[in-house]
């Protein structure tokens, strides 16, 4: 009698530990979070969550660092390194040779004309007439995991894409999103397309009618800091950076005018102002699509363009660049804030990223005495175009350059019974004399080329052979096609591929690690995470460590 009541008593007490555990584990762990959040940093490159470190705020980049997990050696694996493939690669856990976004844009042989990422004549701005609004991700030939999550809960995950670049919105939504918005610097509205949409919600409108993209132009741009606690970056006033359109000089304060052809609101993207308008959307939307209140996940993509924009044009050792970055970091504390205020920080998953790197000025290496220059374009392939002639005769031999590609003028060669690889030998022996050129790849005899194993890698990742073009030039680290002031991104080398990776909250480890991982492993561990299908298209692993 005393050993069935001992027995009984001792599994009353297990059942009753049991049952704890499992009520503190829900306490601290739902079965899922009740929020994903995808933030990318357009041009972020990986040096800069230290370069500024010290100057970030705790809640920022550095709660991110501190108390979620830091994928230090993380790198995107295929060439060109833009912004559209890289929003791509991201949410679809792909690359462009599978996806299909090989760049923002590309020449489409079909309709023999230069085709942008994310256009889609079929459709119109809602409750607009702007052709800003013309845009859909029909380019994307694959599923994202944000697509995945709507399959999964069968529609009931709501998902919602913003940026200010219409592909930053458009790409991370994926297909079945329930909304996209972008900035159409027309007006300085946020706006969608009738491919998600007959008409913008009451409340996006009420957004738009504050006219905060207008209020803080008034206000200029003047740095965050005293001006000479800009340590990290290079003097202002600086011959190799771009200046802001309507300005003689690309110093603070900056007064944002603009001039005829090109409003202010056109300037602002050029601002840290743009992500912090691009912020309090992320909150509105937050807010009024109740996102992270039902039992489903949801998902928003948030992408900040304007650190791209600024990069571009003063470059990534500038003071407007640091600016930009310390500002950003107030604007991402503010939606953790957010977060953990209405959500609850063990309720959401954060993750993020960025879509590419970039380049220093050129300029500014030689001043260093460091090898570095701008590819002469024009002048390059006027040259290649003698040559053909020279070699074939009269012929119109080239159809388009984009993304370090040659589009060949397949009608001509046929009827001049030329192949590509005859073509490709007068390129190459052409290009290869100029000591910017590293190598010319032939993009159908990928097998016979004289790349590193490395490089080839990349070349292979982002040939699509129904979008892509032929010839493929690659340059010397540190020479890009562009202009004498400014930067530019889109290579293999680890300026542009080398970007930041972390994750933040639910059932996330605090920790770090240099293992290499590539930006195709997101979609897969966010898919991990939540126990759903990878994108369709995906060729990532899930990233280990990561997971409690």
């Amino acid at each position: 009698m005393k050993l069935k009541i001992t027995l009984s008593l001792l599994l009353l007490i297990l059942s009753q530990i049991f049952s704890y555990a499992q009520k503190k584990k829900k306490a601290i762990f739902p079965a899922q979070p009740k929020l994903v959040v995808g933030i990318v940093v357009d041009q972020m490159r990986y040096d800069f969550l230290y370069r500024y470190y010290n100057k970030y705020s705790e809640g920022g980049f550095k709660r991110l660092m501190n108390q979620g997990f830091n994928c230090r050696n993380n790198h995107y694996d295929y060439a060109p390194t833009v912004t559209a493939a890289g929003h791509a690669a991201v949410f679809t856990g792909s690359v462009p040779a599978i996806d299909g976004i090989i760049g923002n844009e590309w020449y489409d042989r079909k309709i023999g004309r230069t085709m942008y990422c994310v256009e889609d004549t079929t459709v119109n701005m809602a409750g607009g007439t702007s052709k800003a609004g013309k845009m859909s991700p029909k380019n994307l030939l694959v599923s994202t995991i944000t697509d995945q999550l709507k399959l999964a809960t069968n529609q009931q995950a709501k998902v919602i894409g913003i940026a200010q670049k219409d592909r930053g919105a458009i790409l991370p939504a994926g297909h079945s999103a329930n909304a996209a918005y972008w900035f159409d610097s027309k007006d300085g509205s946020w706006i969608t397309s009738t491919f998600y949409m007959k008409e913008t919600p009451t409340w996006v409108q009420e957004f738009n009618n504050l006219k905060l993209p207008q209020k803080y132009i008034a206000e200029g741009w003047k740095t965050l800091l005293p001006i000479d606690q800009y340590t990290e970056s290079t003097g202002d006033n600086q011959p190799f950076e771009n200046k802001l359109t309507g300005e003689d000089k690309p110093v603070f304060p900056h007064e944002i005018i603009g001039k005829s052809g090109t409003g202010p609101l056109e300037v602002f993207r050029v601002t840290p102002f743009g992500n912090t308008v691009t912020k309090d959307f992320a909150l509105a939307t937050l807010q009024n699509e109740k996102m992270g209140k039902s039992t489903t996940t949801d998902f928003l993509t948030v992408s900040f363009s304007s650190t791209d924009y600024v990069g571009h044009s003063f470059g990534p050792n500038s003071i407007e660049t640091e600016d930009t970055y310390l500002r950003l970091d107030r604007d991402i504390e503010e939606i953790l804030n957010y977060l953990d205020t209405n959500v609850g920080k063990d309720n959401v998953l954060v993750f993020l990223t960025a879509d590419h790197g970039i380049a220093d000025i050129p300029a500014y290496q030689q001043s260093l005495k460091m090898p570095a220059g701008v590819f002469e374009k024009n002048t390059a392939i006027d040259q290649v175009k003698a040559n053909l002639k020279t070699a074939f005769g009269e012929g119109d031999y080239i159809l388009a350059e984009d993304n370090y590609q040659l589009y060949l003028n397949h009608s001509t060669l046929d009827s001049k019974k030329i192949t590509v690889n005859q073509v490709y030998e007068v390129v190459r022996k052409t290009l290869l004399k100029r000591d910017d050129v590293a190598d010319v790849v032939n993009l159908h005899d990928l097998g016979n080329s004289s790349l590193p194993d490395y490089q080839i890698g990349f070349v292979k990742n982002g040939y699509n052979p129904r979008r892509s073009g032929d010839i493929m030039l690659v340059l010397n680290p540190q020479w890009f096609i562009g202009y004498k002031t400014g930067t530019t991104h889109g290579v293999t080398y680890r300026y542009d591929t080398h970007v930041p990776l972390l994750f933040y909250g639910w059932k996330v480890n605090v920790g770090e690690s240099t293992q290499r991982t590539n930006i195709s492993d997101i979609s897969p561990t966010v898919a991990d995470f939540l126990n759903i299908l990878e994108p369709n298209g995906s060729i990532g692993n899930v990233i280990q460590g990561v997971k409690q």
